[in-house]
């Protein structure tokens, strides 16, 4: 996570940028702003981009590209939906990239992989979790919000290490055995403590949660 400038190709990094532009440019325009009204809600986004700056400052790795960190993806597209949820994670890989000085080149590339990735991925599962699984609470904890976490930064992670196999950064044995197996483990501690956060949101303050209805989960109507 968090390429540098120089890590990749020149190309691979204009290909980023006409990407994120246009897709960032379309969630300022989808994106409900009307949840954000609520000076509640408004505050709690925000929250999340201040807290998941520092979070993802916190990594650990010994090559460039290949840190380690939490994501928190999950959390922030079930309580705000994909497109709040890319927005906010753009600016998080800003302030990330502004804290560590991993280049303003990189920036999209790192937007995409981390924040579009993660929305992706936490969306997708979302959707197919609710068409396979019943309605019920449990189902929403364990499965959308602990489950989803943990297979979306695997899935981050692949194609984080996809990419720079692809681009010839490292290779494919490097990759796999020194990097991709670890988000199996960090998959683990990114269940439990999105699951967590998730749980105390929609016992506490469900109205935090856009994709948590009582109706749905509670009542199962």
């Amino acid at each position: 996570m968090n390429l540098t400038d120089t890590l990749l190709g020149e190309a691979w990094y204009w290909v980023a940028w006409a990407v994120w532009v246009p897709l960032f440019a379309f969630c300022i325009f989808a994106a409900p702003w009307g949840r954000l009204r609520d000076s509640e809600c408004l505050n709690v986004w925000l929250g999340m981009i201040v807290l998941l700056t520092l979070i993802w400052s916190l990594k650990a790795g010994v090559k460039p590209g290949l840190a380690l960190h939490l994501l928190g993806a999950t959390v922030f597209t079930l309580s705000f939906g994909p497109s709040l949820a890319f927005i906010g994670l753009s600016f998080v890989t800003l302030g990330v990239a502004l804290n560590d000085g991993t280049g303003a080149f990189a920036y999209a590339m790192n937007a995409l992989l981390l924040g579009g990735l993660g929305v992706f991925f936490s969306q997708g599962l979302h959707r197919v979790f609710s068409w396979i699984f019943p309605r019920h609470f449990f189902v929403y904890i364990f499965i959308h919000a602990f489950l989803g976490s943990a297979l979306t930064i695997v899935g981050v992670g692949f194609g984080i290490t996809a990419l720079l196999a692809f681009a010839g950064a490292y290779s494919w044995d490097y990759l796999i055995e020194e990097y991709f197996l670890y988000f199996l483990l960090l998959g683990f501690s990114e269940a439990w403590l999105s699951g967590m956060v998730v749980t105390l949101f929609v016992v506490y303050r469900p109205n935090w949660v856009l994709t948590f209805d009582d109706n749905r989960y509670l009542a199962g109507k």
